[in-house]
């Protein structure tokens, strides 16, 4: 993709409210979908192995259907701890609930179903995709551009903006499919998400070759994991601005404050300042672990602009101990900071130097105490993992010495397997060995 395709993706996401495009969940909607079985010829995507002379592999049904959590997200809804959980929110079936249906299947309306389309399918081709109606054939014919495929319904995901809004309307809630705290207390896993590492969990189905990079242009997953970041806080903001969205009864929704902030044992005396928030004892916190990385991701591209979100996101947690008002307006002055931080963190380029700066940077955080709690730590240690795998395929660093902080991150991710017993120090031990290893 090339730069003016980069900006005018991020200038879209940026419109003002009242001049925004469709949303990623509109989009996907917009045409009918023909259904997974549409896509699963053998001489399409459904080949047992990869088609020599093909843009693409042509076995990405298969990559789908084995190995992608994505094919099993329906099947999740017959499991029992989903009927337990639908039970206790008075939804009746899990697999007819529509709050349910919305993330785990391709739940478009039954006018935009075609005569294939099965929600047991779970989510499909089409749910990332867009509804395949106008551009199904088109896009088989190598003389037919992206571009006008993208104009019949195809949904850019090959845009890291696009893909992140598509993305987390699932794995964060958006105004379109708000996963709420009631939701959780109902027995839901806590939701978390980051760009590049889930790209990758999420076992694609397409390879970044030659072809790949001559078709639609560089990629880097530092870049993703960068705009991911930004998307997501950006989305939490808008989240929390909005009346409906940001409000339950006298409450405000506190699926968007800090799960860690309050679920904690009552004997748990490890409270502890964070320069983040400059919140005292017992204040219910925003969670805000996305606005701390989009921080680092600002050490390598300005550092002034990285102490105003600093002291932004600050504002913004002290607001929320004055009034909804206040908060409100801080909220929309942040936001506006991420408008015009956005493009440019689009638009550079995450070499070697950078890398280094973020990873410096998030070390110099966790020393100062800034991870006190485990989803921000979670989101530290993908961050680190995007850095160190960008490391290696920018040339930056050789394969062995890749090898050798890969084992180190292996040590990071160790402090956060169980995330009731998530020791703070521990994680500063590993990070610092991370980024001694590194820098």
């Amino acid at each position: 993709m090339n730069l003016r395709t980069w900006i005018g993706a991020v200038c879209v996401f940026l419109l003002p409210c009242g001049l925004a495009a469709a949303s990623a969940v509109d989009a996907i909607a917009a045409h009918k979908h023909q259904g997974v079985a549409s896509c699963s010829n053998s001489v399409c995507h459904g080949a047992s192995q990869v088609f020599r002379e093909s843009h693409v592999m042509q076995n990405e049904f298969a990559v789908w259907q084995e190995t992608d959590p994505h094919a099993k997200a329906y099947a999740i809804l017959e499991q029992p701890a989903s009927r337990e959980i639908a039970r206790k929110l008075g939804l009746g079936n899990a697999t007819e609930a529509k709050i349910c249906l919305d993330c785990h299947a391709d739940n478009v309306p039954a006018a935009q179903r075609g005569e294939r389309f099965q929600l047991s399918d779970g989510v499909g081709c089409e749910a990332c995709h867009g509804g395949a109606e106008q551009w199904l054939n088109a896009h088989a014919d190598k003389s037919v551009k992206h571009a006008d495929n993208l104009a019949k319904g195809m949904y850019a995901t090959d845009d890291p903006v696009k893909r992140a809004q598509l993305c987390l309307s699932c794995h964060m809630g958006t105004k379109d499919r708000m996963i709420t705290h009631r939701i959780m207390g109902a027995g839901h896993p806590r939701l978390t998400f980051e760009l590049d590492t889930f790209t990758w969990l999420g076992r694609p189905h397409y390879a970044i070759d030659a072809d790949w990079i001559e078709r639609k242009g560089e990629f880097s997953g530092a870049r993703d994991w960068a705009v991911g970041q930004g998307v997501a806080a950006a989305n939490l903001l808008d989240q929390l601005t909005d009346p409906k969205a940001g409000m339950q009864g006298i409450f405000p929704e506190l699926v968007l404050f800090n799960c860690f902030a309050c679920h904690k044992r009552m004997s748990d005396k490890s409270w502890g300042p964070r320069q983040g928030t400059g919140l005292g004892p017992g204040v219910v916190r925003l969670y805000d672990a996305n606005l701390v990385m989009f921080r680092h991701v600002l050490a390598a591209v300005d550092k002034s602009a990285e102490a105003r979100v600093l002291e932004q996101t600050r504002a913004l947690h002290k607001a929320t101990t004055e009034s909804r008002d206040a908060t409100l307006a801080a909220a929309r002055r942040l936001r506006a900071t991420l408008d015009e931080l956005l493009p440019r963190v689009a638009q550079h380029r995450f070499d070697g130097s950078s890398l280094n700066a973020i990873l410096a940077d998030i070390e110099a955080d966790a020393a100062r105490g800034e991870y006190r709690d485990y989803d921000a730590a979670e989101q530290a240690a993908m961050a680190a993992q995007s850095v160190i795998v960008a490391f290696e395929n920018t040339g930056t660093i050789d394969k062995a010495r890749a090898d050798a902080l890969k084992a180190r991150l292996d040590g990071v991710y160790a402090v956060l397997k169980n995330e009731n017993g998530y020791s703070m120090s521990g994680f500063q031990v590993a990070l610092k060995a991370l980024k001694n290893g590194a820098l």
